[in-house]
């Protein structure tokens, strides 16, 4: 947008001063003056105060404190953690300058307590196709409900989490964003849209947020000397997503017999040096590696030279064309921010008509299971130069696995299961990025980077005694594999019933020794298996369930905790849809009635989700 002499208070040579600078300005580049700005108006404030009148001083100091207040609530929407950590975060900035802060899940937020708000922060991610996670559900249906109130005086921010690879990109906290705006409520800062590598955008939003609330006469000093927010982690190990440990391979087994049509690796992980420490429902981030030989085949189809230095980042990191293709960007995944990008750098008509309304249907059919080499080969983009192109990619993002093990049963080492992905698509073999590389590349004694990653809504019961049921077919049952491993240490005594399911018994029952030592031992309650393939019928994990439904509903009855992993599109939705119906048939109760006591019990945190 160019500054236009007629509307605002700068002379000509100002105005022309501003139209070259601004635009070359960076995002942090613009926080940095904004902070400074807010710092030097700072200070001519306390000088002209300092020189006025005793009386004068008085009321130039009291008149904002008195029409703002101190109070700022912060909530949180995580599916796997992200959320919950940035909150913490930006809660331990906004107490350093004088702020009284209230941090709550959404699902601990009484929605009542709404209208007594003045300053309200939303962190929230989207979870699925466009849908909220599970501990945003209950606030947000209160907020798009006849029960939401007005809320005229209150002031908000939203910092929304997604993914560009998915189609309703944010679409949780663009809800959020929208409905607080419909009820009348006033935008602190707009809302920032993060995609997977979020840390810059994240802390940009952040300095936003505490500028505003300084010049609204919150805080006391946001900026000093234009000092930014950073999101450097506060956790004893100095390794985090942003600076991963080089782990040692220690185990790389295939779990499936000779057979299987699947590939499912164990994979254990020294973290030795470390100091990484994690706890059972956490899980493991691993940032992977391209595929070489399709980063091979995109610098041949471009013409590009392998050899020719690119910069990676704003910090102006430069490398090597190929090494920047292999282990610095992602190059697997199309989506419709990365072609628009393509077709303002390129002008290309083919890829402008596939983005123009009405051809909604033709995009998503042709960047379902497309990837980079694909678009430059049916696009002929070959005239871009490889700088150009590389600018416009984002970082490849880390994969995140569920950990399989208890570090009090494993010091110093985590496990990850993870199932080989290999398939055909428009005439040409595909590979999973992470998985195949695991499975092809990396074997005993090699490294690869990766970090903790916490997750608070994915977690044993706090009382030792609480009976649990865990529900994962196929890789899903890593995490209880975790679960009753610290059980066994610490010696818990609450009872454990797991549902698992895959395609053969023979081939496909994933640490079936230990599961059945487990029961044994006692540590193991009881267990239900559903091999899909093995009968005329194919039976999966909910077929077992309201086989069980008198027994499971016992068990609910007597405070159990449901755990889910796995699938998110078909096999939650299907488990979800079976404790339904058995309370329903076991319970008398209506559908109604049903879901709101699984809402109940997701926000007792007796109903735990980990899908994917």
């Amino acid at each position: 947008m160019e500054l236009q002499v007629m509307n605002s208070p700068f002379n000509q040579e100002q105005v022309e001063l501003l139209n070259r600078l601004l635009p070359t300005l960076t995002e942090s580049q613009r926080t940095w003056l904004s902070g400074f700005i807010a710092a030097l108006q700072g200070t001519e404030a306390a000088a002209a105060v300092a020189a006025a009148p005793q009386a004068n001083t008085l009321a130039a100091v009291s008149a904002p404190v008195a029409t703002a207040t101190k109070e700022v609530t912060v909530l949180y929407g995580s599916q796997t953690g992200n959320g919950h950590g940035l909150s913490k975060k930006l809660s331990k900035k906004l107490e350093e300058v004088g702020l009284q802060v209230t941090m709550s899940s959404m699902s601990d937020f009484k929605p009542n307590n709404l209208k007594k708000l003045q300053n309200l922060l939303i962190i929230v991610s989207t979870h699925g196709e466009g849908e909220p996670p599970d501990n945003a559900i209950p606030f947000y249906e209160f907020l798009h409900s006849k029960r939401a109130p007005q809320v005229d005086h209150l002031q908000y921010s939203v910092l929304a989490l997604g993914d560009t690879s998915y189609e309703f990109f944010c679409q949780t906290g663009k809800d959020f964003d929208k409905r607080l705006e419909e009820l009348g409520g006033k935008r602190l800062t707009p809302r920032v849209d993060c995609d997977v590598d979020f840390d810059e955008s994240a802390a940009e939003w952040m300095n936003q947020v505490l500028l505003s609330l300084n010049e609204a006469g919150a805080g006391s000093s946001v900026v000093e000397n234009g000092s930014a927010v950073a999101l450097s982690d506060s956790t004893e190990s100095e390794f985090s997503r942003s600076n991963p440990f080089q782990a040692e391979i220690l185990e790389n087994l295939n779990l499936n017999g000779r057979g299987s049509d699947r590939e499912t690796r164990h994979i254990e992980i020294s973290l030795e040096g470390s100091n990484l420490q994690y706890e059972p429902g956490d899980s493991l981030g691993v940032y992977p590696e391209n595929h070489p030989q399709l980063v091979d085949d995109l610098i041949a189809a471009m013409g590009w030279n392998a050899d020719e230095v690119v910069v990676i980042n704003k910090q102006g990191e430069a490398r090597a064309l190929r090494d920047a293709l292999l282990r610095h960007y992602e190059i697997t995944v199309l989506t419709k921010p990365l072609i628009e990008q393509v077709v303002k750098m390129s002008g290309n008509e083919g890829l402008r008509t596939l983005l123009e309304p009405g051809h909604e249907q033709e995009l998503r059919t042709y960047i379902e299971e497309r990837d980079l080499l694909d678009l430059v080969q049916d696009y002929g983009l070959q005239q871009v130069a490889a700088s150009d192109f590389v600018s416009i990619l984002r970082k490849i993002p880390a994969r995140l696995y569920s950990i399989a093990s208890s570090s009090k049963a494993f010091p110093d080492e985590v496990h990850v299961t993870v199932r080989t992905v290999r398939y055909e698509a428009h005439g040409r073999r595909r590979y999973g990025v992470c998985s195949v590389q695991l499975a092809e590349r990396l074997k005993a004694g090699d490294t690869l980077p990766v970090y903790i990653q916490h997750n608070p809504n994915f977690k044993l019961p706090e009382n030792p005694d609480t009976p649990i049921i865990m529900i994962g077919p196929g890789t899903g049952v890593a995490p209880f594999r975790a679960f009753l491993g610290e059980r066994e240490e610490t010696g818990a005594e609450g009872k454990s019933w797991l549902f698992y399911g895959d395609q053969h018994f023979s081939t496909d029952f994933l640490y079936q020794i230990e599961w059945q030592r487990w029961l044994k031992d006692g540590v193991l309650t009881r267990m239900d298996v559903a091999f899909s393939r093995d009968t005329d019928k194919k039976v999966y994990v909910q077929h077992r369930m309201l086989e069980n439904s008198k027994d499971l509903y016992q068990w609910l009855q007597e405070g159990a905790c449901v755990y889910v992993c796995g699938d998110e599109k078909k096999m939650a939705h299907d488990v979800h849809s079976a404790l339904g119906s058995i309370l329903e048939q076991e319970g008398r109760m209506s559908p109604e009635e049903a879901a709101e006591y699984l809402t109940l019990m997701q926000q007792q945190k007796r109903y735990q989700r980990d899908v994917y």
